[in-house]
């Protein structure tokens, strides 16, 4: 078997594009699985915000490159927004073989878990 995902695009225009996430776990997880592909949208992101919401499991948010690299961590049995838009948001720093995807992997995943998460980007 295999988690229950939904990928749903909120909101695509010029500048900005908004997708919600969600995960209903059977214990396998998920493991550096692209969820923003940025050859779909034409265009690398920068991460303004994060909605979540998480029960029994953290996520891990990547950028895919040949070492994929933490933007950030989304803890388990939480929920909340974190707003990087002052800064100008998470921009892309993964190096070498960086494809400007965005991956996520859980963690601490079993039965029944469960996170639901939007992601508000900027296209760069």
């Amino acid at each position: 078997m295999a988690d229950a995902v939904t990928s749903q695009v909120l909101f695509n225009g010029e500048k900005t594009i908004v997708i919600k996430f969600t995960n209903i776990s059977d214990g396998t997880g998920e493991a550096a699985v692209t969820k923003v592909a940025a050859a779909t949208y034409g265009t690398n992101v920068s991460i303004r915000k994060i909605h979540y919401s998480t029960f029994g499991m953290g996520v891990q948010i990547l950028w895919d490159a040949t070492a994929d690299v933490l933007a950030w961590y989304v803890p388990a049995d939480s929920d909340g927004v974190v707003d990087f838009e002052r800064w100008g948001g998470i921009a892309n720093n993964a190096g070498a073989g960086v494809t400007g995807n965005i991956q996520f992997t859980t963690v601490g995943h079993t039965l029944n878990d469960v996170y639901s998460i939007v992601l508000e980007m900027d296209k760069t």
